[in-house]
């Protein structure tokens, strides 16, 4: 997936627009635009039992078919049904039938709703879903992870780092907040839907992915996080009020970044925020990752040093580099001499 094309998607769709309602029954939409706007101002005035009428007309408007342009309806959707325990079943039940490319988001949105029962829920919509068994079994076993039991994804060690460099990749979750960035779409239909801190919390720990320099999927979400808060401060003062409360409890990176957020929002200079992104992403697509340019990191693979992962899985590397394969400052220097060469 192209990075810099999902920011724009991103940046566009979850900034939802506030739209004229349209006149509809008491439980009906006309279009993808009047769910939009009932979205928009649901957490001041929630309307739970139109859900299913608001899932059946995206679906027939063919949004919800794309897994990485539709999280932001599955947080939503997650949202409302997490919060009305008591008639939840209702609401799963009358969203169907759907066609089968779009009843994948009925599944997760059962599975991230955050009910203590979604397992049981889960259980007895498997029958009328025969397309999504596989799905459905991977969330009632664990294999596929819950969003509250998300964590961001953490910083590669040194060695890791070392092994990246010659090509050794770690292995991947099946989902991560790095490398699924509809999982940020998710979290913001999840605070459209409730209204409430925890989404946006999450959302405050990708900021300081807005400035790393060593991938480009963590600087795309974190930049992503930036922008789609500027942007809503800029339209939502409850959302405002919500963040200069939280502000004060975040770290001392968090704060600063939360600041500065606010403030582009306040300032109407959200599009700033975003050329700026869209440059530092295309900056570290061309320069590559950090820890490839850092020479400091290089420095320390020296004597007494496993140096360049040679008893490890980069060793193939190395022959194929023509550097020495020992233990040592030589393979350092090799190492260093190679990369200086590369810049």
């Amino acid at each position: 997936m192209h990075r810099a094309v999902t920011f724009m998607i991103a940046v566009f769709t979850l900034s939802v627009p506030a739209l004229a309602a349209s006149p509809t029954s008491n439980l009906g939409f006309l279009s993808r635009d009047s769910v939009l706007s009932w979205i928009d101002t649901y957490r001041a005035k929630p309307e739970p039992n139109r859900l299913p009428a608001a899932v059946r007309t995206l679906s027939r408007a063919g949004v919800l078919k794309e897994v990485e342009t539709s999280g932001f309806y599955v947080g939503f959707m997650a949202g409302v049904i997490g919060s009305n325990p008591a008639i939840a079943d209702q609401l799963i039940a009358r969203m169907l039938p759907l066609p089968v490319e779009d009843q994948w988001v009925v599944v997760r949105a059962v599975a991230f709703s955050g009910l203590p029962d979604w397992q049981r829920r889960l259980h007895d919509l498997a029958p009328l879903l025969p397309a999504r068994q596989v799905m459905i079994k991977q969330y009632l076993s664990g294999k596929l992870p819950l969003l509250g039991n998300l964590e961001l994804d953490r910083d590669p060690t040194w060695t890791e780092k070392v092994q990246m460099h010659f090509g050794h990749k770690p292995p991947q979750p099946k989902l991560s907040f790095a490398n699924n960035p509809e999982l940020l779409d998710t979290l913001w239909g999840e605070y459209f839907a409730t209204g409430q801190y925890q989404p946006i919390w999450r959302i405050l720990t990708m900021l300081p992915w807005s400035k790393d320099r060593d991938s480009v999927e963590r600087l795309t979400v974190g930049s992503m996080a930036k922008v789609t808060l500027a942007n809503n401060v800029a339209r939502y003062p409850d959302l405002l009020a919500m963040l200069k409360e939280m502000a004060p409890y975040q770290s001392t990176e968090v704060n600063k970044l939360l600041l500065e957020t606010i403030e582009a929002g306040e300032t109407m200079q959200a599009p700033t925020l975003r050329k700026q992104a869209l440059a530092s992403i295309e900056d570290l697509k061309r320069k590559g990752p950090g820890y490839r340019r850092d020479v400091s990191l290089w420095s320390q693979v020296g004597q007494g040093a496993i140096a360049v992962g040679c008893i490890a899985a980069a060793s193939a590397s190395l022959t194929v580099l023509g550097l020495p394969c020992v233990i040592g400052g030589a393979t350092a220097s090799a190492a260093m001499n190679y990369w200086s060469n590369q810049q």
